[in-house]
C-alpha cells in the first residue's frame, strides 16, 4: 500500500492551497474530501480578499505576499480563478458617528476612505443613501471560492496529487505517531496528516480524543440565481462587525468544556447584513452567525431567510426580494483570531491548519511558507502561529 508524504483533510480553499505547494514543493499528496460538492464555507464564501486589512507586522507582511501572489495565481494555476478588484463599500448606520468608527481603521495596511453618503451611493447605485452615515472605502480583492479551489486542486493534480472522496473514521496510529486514516473507502497511509477540515476539525479532533482551541460559528447566508436585470457594482458590508465580538464572548477563558458538549449556545447571535454579486450574476447576501456547539444544529431556515431579507433591504433595497436560497455552513475561528497552523503537539505527525480569518487572504501565503518550512527552509511567519496556542484555554 502506498505511503504519501501528505495526507490532507479537507478540499476547501485552505486544504486545496496547502495540498498544491505541497506537491509543488515535491511531496507526495493526497487530498480527501467527504464530497465533491462539499456544502463548505468555501461554497458559501464571498471570496474576499482583504489584502488591505493587515493591522499588525505579520499580517501586513501576509497581506503584501497574497496580493503578489494572487497577481500571478491565474497563470500559475493554469485555471481561470476570476479573480478581480472591487470597491468595498464599509457602510455606516445611520444611527452611528462615523467619527468613532474611523479609529478601528487607522491601523490597516491600507486604511480605508469615508466617503459620505451621496459618494458612496455613486459606486454603489443600489445603496439607499438615507440608510448611512457615511462608509468607508478600498479596493477588495475577490475570486469565485469555488473556481479557486479547483484551480488549485487540479494543478496538484498535474503534479502527481491524488483527490479521492472519503469520510474520515479515525486516525491510523502506532503510539503518539498518526500514520494515515480510516476512512469508508479503506485505509490511506501518510507519513504525515494535515487537517484543514474548517469548522469540522474541531469535532473531526474531538472524536479522536484530540483537543485544539479551534471553534465554528454556523453561517445563513441566501444566495440567488443569476440576476441579469440587477448589476451590483461594489462589496458591501458593514464597517462594525458585530461577528467579532460574538466570536471574543464564546471563547472567554474556561468554556473550552462547553464547546465538546452539544446543546450549548455560547453567544447571542448576530446579523452582519452585506452583499455581494460574482460575475456571473449570482449574488450571496448574509449574513447571520451563530455559535451553537453541535455541528449538526438545526435552526429555522425560514425565520433566518426573513431577517436577512429586512436586514438587507434597509441598506440594498433592491435585493430585498429577489429569488434566491436560504443556505448554511460552518466556518472555523480561532481564540485569538490567528489561524492555527502548525504540528500538533504530543501526535506526532499531525498537523492542524484552521481557524483562518480572511482564509482567500491568508491560506496562498501560508500555505506556501508551511510548503517551503517542510522542504527545510526557515520561516519567520511560522513561528509566529507556534502550536503552544493550539490548547491554551
Amino acid at each position: 500500500m502506498k505511503t504519501y508524504d501528505w495526507i490532507v483533510v479537507g478540499a476547501g480553499i485552505v486544504g486545496s492551497a496547502f495540498g498544491y505547494e505541497l506537491a509543488k514543493a515535491g511531496f507526495s499528496v493526497l487530498l480527501l474530501d467527504r464530497s465533491a460538492q462539499s456544502p463548505n464555507a468555501t461554497r458559501y464564501s464571498y471570496g474576499g480578499v482583504a489584502y488591505w486589512s493587515g493591522n499588525t507586522p505579520l499580517l501586513s507582511q501576509l497581506c503584501e505576499e497574497s496580493k503578489t501572489i494572487y497577481a500571478e495565481l491565474t497563470a500559475e494555476l493554469d485555471y481561470d480563478i476570476q479573480y478581480r478588484d472591487l470597491d468595498l463599500l464599509l457602510t455606516v448606520d445611520a444611527d452611528r458617528d462615523p467619527a468613532a468608527i474611523a479609529p478601528n481603521y487607522d491601523g490597516f495596511y491600507i486604511p480605508p476612505t469615508q466617503l459620505d453618503p451621496a459618494t458612496a451611493v455613486e459606486l454603489e447605485p443600489l445603496l439607499a443613501k438615507e440608510a448611512i452615515a457615511a462608509a468607508f472605502h478600498t479596493k477588495h480583492g475577490n475570486v469565485c471560492p469555488s473556481a479557486l479551489a479547483q484551480g488549485y486542486q487540479t494543478a496538484m493534480q498535474r503534479l502527481g496529487g491524488v483527490v479521492e472522496i472519503a469520510t474520515i473514521k479515525k486516525f491510523e496510529r502506532s503510539g503518539d505517531r498518526i500514520q494515515g486514516v480510516q476512512t469508508d473507502q479503506g485505509v490511506f497511509l501518510g507519513t504525515n496528516v494535515l487537517v484543514c477540515a474548517g469548522g469540522l476539525s474541531r469535532s473531526l479532533l474531538q472524536q479522536m480524543g484530540i483537543a485544539a482551541r479551534v471553534y465554528f460559528t454556523q453561517a445563513e447566508l441566501i444566495e440567488t440565481p443569476p440576476l441579469a436585470e440587477l448589476q451590483m457594482q461594489s462589496i458591501v458590508m458593514p464597517a462594525e462587525l458585530d461577528r467579532m465580538e460574538m466570536e471574543a464572548k464564546a471563547t472567554q477563558p474556561g468554556q473550552d468544556p462547553l464547546w465538546d458538549e452539544p446543546g450549548h449556545e455560547m453567544a447571542p447571535a448576530v446579523l452582519d447584513a452585506g452583499a455581494l454579486q460574482y460575475q456571473d450574476g449570482v449574488v450571496r447576501m448574509g449574513q447571520i452567525s451563530r455559535v451553537l456547539t453541535d455541528p449538526q444544529a438545526q435552526v429555522d431556515a425560514a425565520l433566518s431567510e426573513a431577517q436577512i431579507r429586512a436586514d438587507i433591504g434597509k441598506v440594498l433595497p433592491a435585493l430585498q426580494d429577489v429569488p434566491g436560497t436560504w443556505a448554511s455552513c460552518l466556518v472555523a475561528f480561532s481564540g485569538d483570531r490567528l489561524p492555527l497552523v502548525g504540528a500538533l503537539p504530543h501526535h506526532e505527525g499531525l498537523h492542524l491548519c484552521s481557524g483562518f480569518n480572511g482564509p482567500f487572504l491568508l491560506a496562498p501565503p501560508l500555505a506556501r511558507h508551511f510548503a517551503q518550512f517542510h522542504q527545510g527552509k526557515p520561516s519567520d511567519v511560522l513561528p509566529q502561529l507556534a502550536p503552544d496556542r493550539f490548547s491554551k484555554t
